[in-house]
C-alpha cells in the first residue's frame, strides 16, 4: 500500500509538471483549443470573390470555414484593392509571424517590459514593436476600433495584439493571420493592469510627452481626449511614439478618418487606398471572418429565409435613448412613435419595395413578380411587424412576393452575454449579404454592415417628435463609417489639403472618408 501511494504521488507530480510546462510554453491560439497546423484539411473549391486576394493562401485549417465558404454567399465585388495593399498585408503577416506571441523577439521585449526599462534607457531598440488594443463598449464599437487599431499598426509597422478579458474576440472571429495568433497571451506580464489603465497614470500618453520614464505608453482615445490625448493625431505625437516598443490603446471609435489628417502618413495611406471611401470595406473583409459557431448561425438562417429570393433588402433600425441622443449626438429625438412609418416611407419613396395594392378586387396578372426578402434587424419587433403586416394584408402593385424576416428580438443591448454578441455579429453579417441597405443614424451596428457589404446605405432621418421627417431618409455619400468624436484643434491643420475627409451624413461634428471626385 505504501509503494502504491508513492507511485500515485509521483505520477501526480509528473502530470502537474507536464501540464504547467505546456501552459507556459505553448501559445494559446485564440479559440482553437486542440488545433494543429498539420491538420490535413483540403479547403473546398468555391467561386472566387473579387476580394478573395485579400486573404492569404497559407491558411489550410478547418477552424475557419467562413474563410472558404463566404464567397458562395456574396455577389462578385465591384471594388478592387490596390496591389500595394495586398503586398503590405502579406508583409504584415510575415511580421506578425516573426514577432507574435512566444517568438524570440516577443520574449526579448517581454523581459524589458517586466524589468520596467524606460524608453530613454532603451539603447538597443527592439526589432519588433507592438500595439495592444483594449476592448471597450458594444460589439459594433469594438469592431470599428479594432479595424482602426489594425490600420494604425499596419502603417507604423507594429504587431497588433488583442486584449479581451471576456474572450469575445476568440468566440466571434477567426484568427486573421496565418500560423500565429493575435490574442494577447494570458501570461502577459502586466495583463492584470490593463483594465485599470486610465488618463491619470504616469504611462498615459499626455504625461509621457512631458516625462518619458516608462516602459510603455497608454493611449485613451475617447470623448474629450483628456490630458493631451488629441496630440496622438499630430505629427509630433507620432514622432514620439516611434521610439516606444509597447503601446496600449483603448477606444470605442472608428478613428481612421483622423489618421488621414496626419501628414506623415499621407503618402502611405494614398498608396494603400487610392479610393479613400473603401478603407473599412477592405479592412473588414480581410480582418473579420465569423468563427465557426457564428458562421453556422449565418448560413442556417440564410438558407432558410434568404437564399431563394431574387432580391434582398436589409433594414437596420436602432432607436437610441433620448439622453444618449442628446448627450453624444446633439439630437432632439424624443419619441419613436413615428419611426415605423419613417422606415416604410424610406422603403417606398426610394423604390426599394413596391407599393401595396389597396384595390380589393382581385386582378389576375399574366406575369408573376419577383421574390423579395426583407431582412430586419432591431432590438424591437415593432418595425418588422409593421412591414410584415402591410404585405400580409395587401398584395403589391407589381405582384412581387415580399417576405419579411427578423432573426431576433433581444429587447435591450446586453453586455457580457456571449450568445447575444454571436447573434449581433451574425445579423451584421447577414445584413452585409443584402443587395440594398437602410441603416440608422449614429449606429455602429449599421456602419459595420454597410462596410462589409460595400454599399452606400440609405440613412433614416429619425423624427424629432411624433411627426415623420421629410424626406424619411437620404443616400449616404460613402460606405465609410463615421468618426463620431474627432479631436478639435491641436495641430493647426489646413483641412483644404484633405478633401477626402468630410463631415458625416448623420453627425455634422463627425468625420468620414469620401471620394471627392464622386
Amino acid at each position: 500500500m505504501m509503494n502504491l501511494g508513492r507511485v500515485f504521488i509521483l505520477c501526480f507530480i509528473i502530470c502537474l509538471i507536464l501540464i504547467t510546462s505546456q501552459l507556459s510554453t505553448e501559445p494559446k491560439l485564440c479559440g482553437f483549443i486542440g488545433y494543429k497546423n498539420d491538420d490535413p484539411f483540403s479547403p473546398p473549391t468555391v467561386k472566387k470573390d473579387g476580394l478573395q486576394e485579400l486573404q492569404t493562401i497559407k491558411h489550410n485549417d478547418r477552424s475557419c470555414i467562413s474563410r472558404y465558404e463566404s464567397p458562395m454567399y456574396r455577389k462578385q465585388s465591384i471594388h478592387k484593392p490596390s496591389s500595394y495593399l495586398i503586398s503590405r498585408l502579406r508583409q504584415y503577416e510575415a511580421l506578425h509571424k516573426r514577432c507574435g506571441p512566444y517568438t524570440e523577439s516577443y520574449n526579448r521585449t517581454i523581459k524589458k517590459l517586466e524589468s520596467g526599462q524606460s524608453i530613454d534607457d532603451d539603447h538597443e531598440p527592439s526589432d519588433c514593436k507592438y500595439l495592444v488594443r483594449i476592448a471597450s463598449d458594444g460589439l459594433g464599437n469594438r469592431i470599428l476600433s479594432l479595424a482602426s487599431a489594425f490600420l494604425y499598426a499596419l502603417i507604423t509597422n507594429r504587431v497588433l495584439l488583442v486584449y479581451d478579458n471576456k474572450g469575445d474576440t476568440c468566440d466571434l472571429f477567426c484568427e486573421p493571420f496565418p500560423e500565429t495568433t493575435w490574442f494577447l497571451p494570458y501570461d502577459f506580464p502586466i495583463r492584470n493592469r490593463l483594465q485599470r489603465l486610465n488618463t491619470n497614470i504616469p504611462e498615459h500618453y499626455g504625461n509621457m510627452l512631458k516625462n518619458s520614464s516608462s516602459s510603455f505608453v497608454y493611449l485613451h482615445l475617447f470623448h474629450g481626449y483628456q490630458n493631451n490625448g488629441r496630440h496622438f493625431f499630430c505629427d509630433q505625437g507620432q514622432n514620439f511614439l516611434q521610439n516606444v516598443t509597447w503601446v496600449f490603446v483603448r477606444s470605442h471609435f472608428y478613428y481612421i478618418p483622423s489618421l488621414f489628417l496626419i501628414e506623415s502618413f499621407d503618402q502611405e495611406l494614398a498608396n494603400l487606398f487610392p479610393e479613400k471611401d473603401k478603407v473599412f470595406h477592405f479592412i473588414s473583409r480581410y480582418l473579420f471572418l465569423p468563427s465557426n459557431p457564428v458562421w453556422d448561425l449565418i448560413t442556417r438562417y440564410y438558407q432558410a429565409y434568404l437564399a431563394k429570393s431574387d432580391e434582398k433588402i436589409g433594414v437596420q433600425v436602432r432607436v437610441f435613448d433620448p439622453d444618449i441622443a442628446s448627450r453624444y449626438y446633439n439630437a432632439k429625438f424624443t419619441s419613436d412613435q413615428a419611426v415605423p412609418d419613417t422606415v416604410v416611407t424610406c422603403l417606398l419613396d426610394n423604390n426599394l419595395l413596391p407599393k401595396i395594392d389597396t384595390n380589393e378586387s382581385l386582378t389576375i396578372l399574366k406575369e408573376k413578380g419577383k421574390s423579395i426578402a426583407v431582412l430586419m434587424t432591431s432590438l424591437s419587433p415593432r418595425y418588422f411587424q409593421k412591414i410584415r403586416d402591410m404585405y400580409w394584408e395587401h398584395s403589391s402593385v407589381t405582384r412581387d412576393v415580399i417576405g419579411v424576416f427578423q432573426a431576433s428580438f433581444e429587447g435591450n443591448q446586453n453586455f457580457n452575454d456571449k450568445m447575444h454578441d454571436r447573434k449581433a455579429w451574425a445579423e451584421m453579417y447577414l445584413l452585409s449579404l443584402t443587395d440594398k441597405l437602410i441603416t440608422s443614424p449614429w449606429s455602429t451596428f449599421g456602419y459595420v454592415a454597410q462596410g462589409l457589404a460595400g454599399l452606400r446605405p440609405y440613412i433614416l432621418h429619425m423624427p424629432n417628435n411624433v411627426t415623420m421627417s421629410n424626406p424619411a431618409c437620404t443616400r449616404a455619400v460613402s460606405m465609410e463609417p463615421c468618426f463620431h468624436s474627432p479631436p478639435i484643434g491641436g495641430c493647426n491643420k489646413d483641412r483644404s489639403k484633405f478633401p477626402h475627409v468630410s463631415q458625416c451624413d448623420d453627425l455634422k461634428t463627425g468625420l468620414k472618408l469620401v471620394d471627392p471626385n464622386a
